[in-house]
């Protein structure tokens, strides 16, 4: 008898230690995941985002591979989506600024039986298109925060700058910045990402209606940046006032020096940073979050704006 037991024991030690083995070797293999975004890594945003991502890998021993195509092409980017399911990742990470246009991509994608994580844009159609969950700021209620906030301020009207019409994402912030705005007017400036364009935009519009009393940028670093220069240049900072959505060094700066009001934070670094994790932690150990994750909206102002410009030079903020 105690040999058949001492026989047993020994096959349950030896069926715990495969477990454990098994387990052990899963958490030390190295997923590999893929990150298609429409903004290249040149971007100071998209930097920041791409930081995160990296740290991620890093953190937690996966290999990221960040993809973005040369300009703001929807058909460039369908394609790197579906090369991306072509190499089987463990999971891959993308921002949907146009889901008629990408969705079919990642319909592929959740076909094949590859997770997938929206970031940054297309949260209104994450669960249509299969996609696990989405990282990032809700632009529509966003933009309606950021109306209210111009209210309570007393501007007038908002001249919403938008260098990327067709982008769901921004064009929800100057539509959403219109309804929480009630009461005032917001006129929408159609851009490009060119900075000398921009800052002649701009000044034109400044100079043809003298009622515009506040320049919203819809990126600090492309956009902010130039309305406070603008406003520097025509010597009207003190009537026309300038904030932005999103941060950057320099923007952080001139809030800090009362050049503008307000920056909008999504905290970029986050919707790089928790998506690699969340597809780490699902290809080792089957775990996810039950749901989409809010990275913005935050204002950084006057007095919070100094203490974020450190990390805002490091690529974080």
């Amino acid at each position: 008898m105690k040999s058949i037991w001492k026989k047993f024991a020994s096959v349950a030690i030896a069926a715990s230690l495969a477990g454990a083995w098994s387990v052990g070797e899963k958490a030390d293999e190295q997923p590999s995941v893929i990150a298609v975004t429409h903004g290249q890594a040149s971007d100071p945003f998209w930097s920041i985002v791409k930081n995160g991502m990296m740290q991620a890998g890093k953190d937690s021993n996966v290999r990221v591979d960040y993809r973005a195509p040369e300009t703001f092409d929807m058909v460039a980017m369908a394609q790197l989506i579906e090369a991306a399911v072509n190499q089987s990742p463990a999971g891959i990470v993308i921002s949907n600024p146009d889901p008629d246009a990408l969705g079919p991509a990642i319909e592929k994608a959740v076909a094949a039986g590859i997770p997938v994580i929206s970031m940054n844009s297309g949260i209104a159609s994450a669960e249509k298109l299969g996609i696990r969950l989405h990282v990032g700021q809700d632009e529509l209620p966003a933009g309606v925060k950021v109306g209210e906030k111009l209210k309570s301020l007393g501007m007038k009207h908002v001249l919403c700058v938008n260098q990327e019409v067709g982008n769901a994402a921004l064009d929800q912030r100057c539509a959403g910045t219109e309804k929480g705005f009630e009461g005032g007017k917001v006129t929408i400036l159609p851009t490009t990402t060119e900075p000398s364009e921009i800052e002649a935009k701009i000044q034109a519009a400044l100079t043809s209606d003298p009622s515009i009393d506040l320049v919203l940028g819809l990126s600090a670093p492309l956009v902010g940046e130039r309305a406070v220069a603008v406003a520097e240049k025509m010597g009207n900072g003190d009537k026309v006032k300038v904030a932005s959505y999103d941060l950057s060094a320099g923007f952080l700066q001139a809030i800090a020096d009362g050049k503008a009001v307000f920056a909008v934070d999504q905290q970029p670094y986050l919707q790089g940073y928790l998506p690699v994790t969340f597809l780490a932690l699902n290809s080792r150990y089957g775990t996810i979050p039950a749901g989409n994750v809010a990275s913005g909206p935050s204002f950084v102002e006057k007095d919070t704006a100094a203490q974020v410009i450190e990390k805002s030079s490091q690529g974080i903020r």
